[in-house]
């Protein structure tokens, strides 16, 4: 037996040493897999890596994407599969912004007060230095991912297909620039998608004001400086007596003023007193009011948050701070009729900052979505994408079936620039891919090149052809459409709903075959984590404890799709521990066979091929699991038979058999114990890739195999 044996395993000394051995073999490339050996199409499995955040380091959340992920490709490659796990980095546009915004911060410097060409410039050597650290903790976690096809969301080629796209969707009457409302933050000062918007429950006063001889309410009297509508349903018997486009004069917050009367049929009658006043520049419903009726649309609160002249007195004060005074005012006027002080309502607020959303009229790029989804319908009611779980099917038809248009530009300098110009007039704006056009063909005045860069999420949403080469390269031929997106349920609609609508659109395929959707990673007492708790669960600081297997482990066993896993330090402890039974096992099966004759011995006793049979009906079992998706259950079903069944039981027994005088009794007994120690590591490697592999070069005759990453999977 090697004295390698005599010691505890160690992690630390095996790790990098493994994935170093793995890297300089080349069989991370489906290219040069000793277990192909066909260049057939239906022969190719392929993982598109969802694109890591490139501005700061992994996560328990990436720890679980990166396991889920190498187990399918590592169990895949085995079976002989062209095996494509490409590896990418996204740019992560705003999120990156803010997360070097924060920095700016601490050396006392706003990104407001640095050239734009100079912040980019300074966020790209952030982001690379940045990926550096991340594409070494990708590898810490045993990724077994094409490193020779990394791609980056800022790359070249990528950028290209991202204002091809762009181009298709305009000349197709698709994209659109228009004067709209959007979700508009304040401190970040840029506008985001409805996606991008957290509502949070809060409990405010809620006021009844007077407005002449009707009573409105709001939670918002700072918004109310421009309100100059008072509308009803038409059918509001209550209100009968007025009349669509009936004008009265009324006392108002900072005056007298006069109001129009407005009949729509969307005015909930149920809700209040049925009569409201409509801001038409700071919310969406009183927007689509005044669209219809044809309305003017002033704005009162900036994009800074503060109040415009409208408002008199309070102008140039925050809302936070002038709310208070308003409604001050207001009751010495006597137009408070009451307030409710315990008024619950969800607040539309950034997901990032928490700050309120101040919804603003803009200039913005669109998407008209509803074409796309209905392509996308008709592909996932047809079955031709398979959700894991199946439930997730019927959230995506809901959301496509209700879909809005996409708002895609964003004010923020971190990011692919909009490949376009804008009207310095009109406002009106063209995609101009080649930087040519100079004057507005609507009106001739000069245009000005777009200042916004896209939303990340259109151009990680044409990820997996944009990183396969489309239209015309060999990888994309090969590998698209892609296998399985694995990847967080929590992004459905931001990413994997994206990536189906862009890929139909431009490639006319389905762009994965298996969306397999995991939930969130929480703490040990199930609770989110974040910073502010302190229950932030590092993944280098378990791996360096405990050892990278033991943290996969960790993290699988008992982790059905789509469900949130608690995840605590015993679990990963009590891998760890399965681990060193593993080095057990194999120091006991290595000196039990010293003297072993590696030919298949003349007589099998029955107990023996008992045990065989009983192995050999596990892996049919475990192969059924895997092909499922069932990672959760064939990792447990594995732990509890080498630690119960070939430890506890076979091991056990054999210690009595060795004892024996007869030599077939012996030879039977060690026969079994080497068939089930190197079929016990085949199966293990999915999940526990260094220690296998790392017994496995041990073993004798070892030096003549393959590496255990491409051995084939037992049958």
């Amino acid at each position: 037996m090697k004295s390698i044996f005599l010691s505890p395993y160690n992690p630390k000394s095996t790790e990098k040493r493994i994935y170093n051995l793995w890297e300089e073999s080349g069989f991370f490339n489906p290219d040069k897999n000793p277990q192909q050996n066909t260049e057939t199409k239906s022969e190719a499995f392929t993982i598109i890596m969802p694109p890591t955040n490139a501005n700061g380091s992994l996560h328990a959340g990436h720890g679980l994407v990166l396991t889920i992920e190498d187990i399918m490709i590592r169990y895949k490659r085995m079976q002989g599969f062209k095996t494509l796990w490409l590896p990418g980095l996204d740019h992560a546009g705003f999120e990156t912004q803010v997360v070097y915004e924060k920095k700016l911060e601490k050396e006392g410097r706003t990104r407001f007060d640095i050239e734009p060409k100079k912040l980019y410039e300074e966020i790209l050597e952030f982001t690379l230095n940045s990926s550096t650290n991340i594409k070494s903790q990708i590898k810490k976690m045993g990724a077994s991912c094409d490193w020779s096809r990394e791609k980056f969301t800022l790359d070249p080629d990528i950028v290209q297909t991202v204002y091809t796209t762009f181009k298709k969707l305009s000349d197709d009457n698709i994209v659109y620039r228009g004067k709209k409302i959007v979700s508009w933050c304040s401190k970040h000062q840029t506008s985001f998608s409805d996606l991008e918007i957290k509502d949070e429950e809060r409990v405010e006063p809620y006021y009844y004001l007077k407005y002449g001889p009707f009573t409105i309410s709001t939670s918002r009297p700072e918004t109310k400086f421009g309100d100059k509508y008072v509308t009803m349903h038409p059918k509001d018997k209550r209100y009968s007596e007025y009349k669509d486009g009936q004008k009265i004069k009324l006392e108002w917050i900072n005056g007298p003023i006069e109001a129009t009367i407005i009949k729509d049929d969307t005015v909930d009658m149920e809700f209040g007193t049925g009569v409201m006043t409509i801001t038409p520049w700071h919310d969406a419903t009183d927007f689509g009011i005044a669209l219809r009726h044809n309305l003017d649309k002033e704005q009162i609160i900036d994009e800074n948050g503060k109040l415009l002249p409208i408002a008199g007195e309070f102008a140039g004060q925050h809302i936070k701070k002038a709310r208070a005074l308003i409604v001050e005012k207001m009751q010495k006027k006597g137009l408070v009729e009451k307030i409710d002080e315990n008024y619950k309502h969800v607040v539309k607020t950034c997901y990032r900052c928490g700050t309120i959303i101040e919804p603003q009229i803009k200039n913005q790029w669109f998407i008209k979505m509803k074409p796309l989804a209905l392509k996308a319908l008709e592909k996932i009611n047809n079955d031709e994408i398979k959700y894991i779980p199946e439930h997730y099917k019927k959230i995506t038809i809901h959301w496509l079936e209700n879909i809005t248009d996409w708002n895609i530009s964003r004010q923020i300098v971190w990011g692919i620039p909009i490949p376009a110009k804008i009207c310095n007039q009109c406002g009106g704006g063209v995609v101009d891919l080649e930087n040519e056009i100079s004057t507005c063909n609507k009106c001739g005045n000069e245009m000005q090149k777009d200042t916004d860069t896209f939303d990340t999420w259109f151009s990680s949403g044409q990820w997996p052809f944009a990183t396969l080469g489309f239209p015309s390269s060999k990888d994309y031929e090969t590998f698209y459409p892609t296998d399985v997106m694995e990847t967080a349920g929590e992004i459905i609609f931001f990413w994997v709903a994206r990536m189906i609508m862009l890929g139909l659109y431009i490639t006319g395929k389905v762009p994965f075959k298996t969306v397999y959707l995991h939930g969130l990673v929480l703490d040990a007492k199930g609770l989110k984590m974040s910073k502010s708790k302190g229950n932030v669960i590092d993944p280098m600081i378990l791996t360096e404890k405990y050892g990278t297997d033991a943290f996969r482990m960790g993290l699988v066993v008992g982790n059905t799709p789509g469900t949130s896993l608690s995840l605590s330090e015993d679990k990963i402890k009590a891998c760890k521990l399965f681990a060193n039974k593993i080095w057990n096992i194999t120091r006991y099966v290595l000196t039990s066979t010293e003297n072993w004759d590696r030919t298949k011995p003349e007589i099998i006793a029955e107990s023996d091929a008992n045990n065989i049979a009983e192995l050999q009906a596990l892996i049919k079992d475990i192969t059924v699991d895997m092909d499922q998706y069932r990672f959760y259950l064939a990792g447990e079903k594995l732990y509890h038979y080498v630690w119960h069944t070939f430890a506890d039981k076979i091991i056990e027994e054999s210690k009595e058999k060795l004892q024996s005088q007869d030599r077939h009794v012996v030879a039977s007994a060690q026969h079994t114990l080497n068939y089930i120690l190197e079929t016990s590591l085949k199966l293990l490697h999915p999940f526990m890739p260094f220690i296998t592999e790392e017994i496995w070069s041990h073993l004798e005759d070892g030096g003549k195999k393959n590496l255990l990453m491409v051995t084939k999977w037992p049958k």
